[in-house]
């Protein structure tokens, strides 16, 4: 049976919706629950966020495992019924999901012969009780699903042969039949979307048998559903060496439910290369197909010339259905202009394909509130968070720059972010996990893969103010491995406390955003030196931030935890009184307060203890070469710090001003720690002989706090210190050709004989605490 192909209106508008990671997964007998995770089970609010993007439909989970675990009679429907009519209310069509890379409830599983029957009574319970609810999803993911609970054994029922794949997927499919039956007794006009990953692999010549196998492996849910299964099919033979009996395959022959809308799922892991030389890649990339040693890996990552994208899948299941699409996940974990880089790549490939017959109908935006510890395919739970348009790890979920993007694209109105004219990674010479890398098939080459339209066109550049400083080259690195268009300048090109002078670099360069680390940072010699210290740190702020405040340009600024004065018990939050106790802090606090009554959408980030892999003159650094060497060294042990991460702190700071986030914001990566414990725990951490570290008390000629932990009552946006100490040490003694490349362009940049040359953002907390 070939389904008829649907009329397809290119006239049609394509819509926004939007999608929420609900699974319920199972791994033996532990569950993770991203509802729990993402807070939306106990946040209605959430609703009028999400309708605020204007997407015309949600994925939305109404859970067999969470409203009915007990059975139907037992139902608990108050959570459902309270967002549900919300979603109605707000205009926002839910496409109700009941299992979502789940196994149900406890009591039953994907290889459970009564889990159809049982899934179709609770869906028909839920059809009865919201009957104007149009779309459903009975299974999410049906062939995907099977394959990692079936044949990969990762989720539950932790199967590993081809016997478990099917049953899992014939259960599957076999419910959604069942489901749907059940919801149209109840409403008759009911439509199925029907979700599953859209992927495809290519490999070479060797292994090309084992990827065509995988290409058509990737359709059998939707051929099952639309009743395409029979002694013709290519997979028939492989299919009954399961020793399934044929009757269970035609068994939807006489019983077919093509989908209404086929959902097609699409991610940067969903195009595979295999290749037959695994010692060309990494190791857990390596394993075996067909009983040949292979590497599986995302084509992205090896193929010299990127695929496409998704726009020649969508013709390839049209072609092969007639039905209309829907893609239902868009999502990358990435840094946050590749996100927005990805969705209008996205967008632009289902408009595209309109425009060549396809009948495509809707994006989807997923997740709408992030998810959690998908890099570990949700078997550990480790915290691992990936945002989406909105970021749950403020008290409550704060917009980013996708969700403005979500708005401007529901209402057509051109998109703004100048960051959208970069390149996205999977198509950045650095993407590449093997070298060289490998030769793109002349099929894929004959297709433009350049990404989305705005590539190629001028983008306005991030101006960083700070040349010579560790936090200013930092923020150059990381704006290159981002793709992110910059211009680094030093005093010279740039003097923030002439106001002249700051007209002429904004002229010259038209920034959208400016992100200042330079600044007097000697708090000790500004004790005796306050007129200079507060021209640089706060006359030049305000400045500045007057200037930017004029163009509408976004301004990130940079202040310290010694802005207070040390007399609490628990670790300072944004919100705390400012009361410094050195000429320093108070030259940070008054800038802070004159950069946001000059420049309100100003972003003002506290944080403190600087240490990284890129300069030698931070604390962490110095003590541990100084360990090393078999030397003493010096730390104080009765000043309370929090330390923070430089890369860390600059990828956060990137993604905040990309979300044009405003006021002050505390970074670091947490704990309360004195200098003398952070350089034994980096010792402990390093296998460093921590003997020789003598811990005191230093006197210093500016009086410090004795305590000025940091913590945020906004959302704690890096990682914990432990995780953060383990990646400095990867990257410690790793040569860094860009850094010194930087360092070498700041320093020629420096006039010869300033007589003051300004000090740029080298931390203090790296000299005054130390060895020095």
């Amino acid at each position: 049976m070939n389904p008829q192909k649907s009329t397809n209106s290119q006239t049609r508008p394509l819509e926004l919706w939007g999608g929420l990671e609900c699974t319920v997964n199972r791994v033996r007998d532990e569950y993770f629950s991203q509802l729990d995770r993402n807070g939306h089970a106990a946040r209605a609010c959430d609703i009028g966020r999400f309708a605020s993007t204007g997407i015309r439909a949600i994925r939305y989970p109404v859970l067999w495992e969470r409203t009915a675990p007990d059975g139907v009679a037992n139902a608990d429907w108050s959570w459902a019924d309270e967002r549900l009519n919300a979603l109605r209310e707000a205009g926002v069509a839910p496409i109700a999901g009941l299992v979502h890379h789940g196994s149900g409830p406890r009591h039953t599983s994907l290889v459970d012969p009564a889990f159809a029957e049982q899934l179709a009574e609770y869906a028909g319970a839920v059809a009865a009780r919201y009957p104007w609810i149009e779309y459903y999803t009975p299974v999410n993911e049906p062939c995907t699903t099977a394959r990692f609970a079936g044949l990969y054994g990762v989720w539950y029922p932790h199967g590993r042969d081809d016997r478990t794949f099917i049953e899992a997927l014939l259960i599957q499919c076999r419910a959604v039949v069942l489901s749907m039956r059940a919801i149209r007794a109840v409403n008759p006009d009911a439509k199925l979307v029907q979700t599953d990953d859209l992927g495809k692999t290519y490999g070479t010549p060797k292994l090309a048998h084992v990827a065509e196998f995988y290409n058509e492996r990737r359709w059998l849910a939707w051929d099952l559903l639309c009743g395409m299964v029979d002694e013709q099919h290519k997979l028939w033979k492989y299919l009954l060496k399961t020793g399934i009996a044929a009757s269970e395959f035609l068994w939807f022959r006489e019983n077919p439910c093509p989908p209404d809308i086929i959902g097609v799922n699409y991610y940067v892991t969903s195009e595979r290369w295999l290749d037959h030389r695994p010692e060309r890649f990494p190791e857990h990339h390596r394993g075996m197909a067909d009983g040949i040693p292979c590497a599986d890996i995302e084509a992205s990552r090896v193929l010299a010339t990127p695929t496409p994208g998704i726009a020649p899948l969508l013709s390839e299941i049209w072609d092969r259905y007639g039905i209309p699409l829907a893609i239902t996940e868009a999502h990358i974990d990435a840094n946050r202009e590749d996100q927005l880089r990805w969705l209008l790549e996205i967008w632009e490939a289902a408009q595209q394909s309109q425009q060549n017959g396809v009948d495509v109908r809707a994006v989807t935006v997923w997740s709408l509130l992030g998810s959690f510890d998908w890099n570990s395919l949700v078997t550990q739970n480790k915290g691992y968070y990936e945002p989406g348009p909105f970021d749950v790890r403020s008290p409550l979920p704060r917009p980013t720059a996708l969700a403005k993007m979500m708005k401007e694209l529901s209402s057509a109105t051109p998109l703004s972010h100048p960051v959208l004219r970069g390149q996205g990674w999977w198509r950045r010479p650095g993407r590449f996990l093997c070298h060289p890398p490998v030769a793109t098939p002349s099929a894929l080459t004959s297709i433009s893969a350049d990404g989305h339209r705005l590539v190629g066109t001028g983008a306005a550049p991030i101006l960083i103010l700070g040349a010579t400083g560790t936090l200013g080259r930092a923020f150059a690195r990381v704006c290159r491995k981002r793709n992110l268009s910059y211009r680094l300048l030093s005093r010279k090109e740039m003097d923030i406390a002439d106001a002249n002078s700051v007209e002429r670099a904004l002229a010259e360069h038209q920034p959208w955003a400016v992100i200042n680390t330079c600044g007097y940072v000697r708090v000790d010699e500004a004790e005796h030196d306050a007129e200079r210290c507060l021209r640089e740190n706060t006359l030049g702020a305000a400045i500045l931030a007057a200037a930017c405040a004029r163009h509408g340009i976004h301004l990130s600024t940079f202040s310290s935890d010694l802005v207070f004065d040390g007399r609490q018990d628990r670790p300072y939050v944004e919100s705390d009184p400012v009361a410094p106790l050195n000429v320093y802090g108070r030259s940070k606090a008054e800038a802070e307060a004159a950069v946001l009554d000059k420049h309100p959408d100003a972003l003002v980030v506290r944080t403190s203890a600087f240490f990284g892999p890129w300069d030698q003159h931070n604390f962490v650094t110095l003590a541990l070469n100084a360990l090393e060497r078999g030397e003493p060294f010096v730390a104080s042990n009765d000043l309370t710090i929090t330390p923070t991460y430089v890369p860390d702190l600059v990828h956060a700071c990137l993604d905040l001003a990309i979300d044009r986030e405003a006021g002050i914001w505390h970074l670091s990566n947490g704990g309360e720690l004195t200098w003398a414990e952070l350089a034994l725990k980096a010792a402990e951490r390093a296998g460093v002989d921590a003997s020789r570290l003598e811990a005191r008390a230093i006197a210093f000629p500016a009086a410090r706090p004795a305590y000025c932990a940091l913590t945020s009552e906004r959302g704690i946006l890096l990682p914990r210190l432990d995780q953060a100490l383990d990646r400095y040490l990867e990257l410690r003694n790793v040569e860094d050709p860009e850094i010194e490349e930087l360092q070498h362009t700041a320093e020629s940049r420096q006039p010869v004989a300033s007589g003051h040359r300004q000090q740029e953002e080298t931390p203090p907390e790296a000299v005054q605490a130390g060895n020095c």
